[in-house]
């Protein structure tokens, strides 16, 4: 357990040392926004350096956009989720003011393009080992625990904002080159990862109550037992189905493993979810 935990700090520790190295050597010098709230800290910096007096760079607005989600983190989702994800901003904002802000390429669409899978590699390794990158992801995990609210319209709000205020401020031409960051992005973490705010998880497992327990004091979630039987051995199993977040992938695979390393799982993609049972 000990190095597991270890394993997943320096997995943090390198999420957002990627995540800072793709905004300062390519979007920043480019002016091409960065999704959620990176793109609006990235985005609020811009405006007060250029309309105002004041100054605050990117790194400082993030830490600060994000205290209050993570005191909410704290509050409604758990501690060990929400330290990892505030540790990951945390780490992020403390790169983005070490790394200088390089002028790699004056091609707007490589900076965007290279920029947008660097950030990506970051944020889906930061995904796959249980912890988040802050800011939206830790909204989406309150809005899941308590009233199983799509995270997606939000995103697609937000993330809007910051392309139309980008392009009547500073051109549509970076407004476009924005999207080219956000779809190679999503195509990254696709496949580092998933995006997919719902996973249905199939368990095969001759440990069923076991398992049944230990998923119940680690997940809020509702589990469906159904009898099983191999069509080879003929040996009779339970099949657990459970409906769980992208955000839970990590804590159900290591529960998996610790109960029943030789349990057969296979999670698929969930397009939609109707009387999403949650336990109080």
């Amino acid at each position: 357990m000990f190095w597991l935990q270890t394993k997943k700090f320096f997995v943090v520790i390198l999420g957002a040392f990627l995540s800072a190295l793709g905004m300062n050597i390519f979007l920043i010098p480019a002016n091409v926004y960065s999704s959620g709230f990176t793109g609006i800290a990235q985005l609020f910096s811009k405006v007060l350096t250029d309309y105002t007096p004041f100054h605050l760079s990117v790194g400082i607005l993030l830490l600060l956009l994000n205290i209050p989600v993570a005191i909410l983190g704290w509050i409604k989702v758990g501690k060990s989720f929400t330290i990892y994800s505030f540790l990951s901003v945390a780490l992020s904002s403390f790169f983005l003011e070490l790394i200088p802000i390089i002028h790699v390429s004056n091609d707007i669409l490589l900076n965007a393009v290279f920029g947008g899978v660097i950030i990506a590699v970051g944020v889906g390794l930061t995904l796959k080992w249980g912890a988040s990158t802050g800011g939206l992801d830790i909204i989406a995990m309150v809005l899941s625990r308590l009233k199983d609210k799509p995270i997606g319209p939000y995103m697609f709000i937000l993330n809007g904002i910051i392309v139309v205020t980008a392009g009547f401020l500073y051109g549509w031409e970076k407004a476009l080159y924005t999207l080219v960051f956000l779809y190679t992005s999503t195509r990254v973490i696709d496949t580092i990862h998933t995006r997919h705010h719902k996973l249905t998880a199939f368990i095969i497992t001759k440990k069923a109550d076991e398992m049944k327990n230990a998923i119940h004091s680690k997940l809020v979630r509702g589990i469906t037992m159904i009898p099983a039987k191999g069509a080879f051995s003929n040996e009779t199993r339970d099949m657990l189905m459970i409906v769980i977040t992208r955000y839970e992938l990590f804590d159900l695979e290591r529960i998996i493993h610790e109960v029943d390393p030789n349990a057969f799982t296979n999670i698929i993609q969930t397009t939609g979810v109707y009387g999403f049972f949650r336990r109080d």
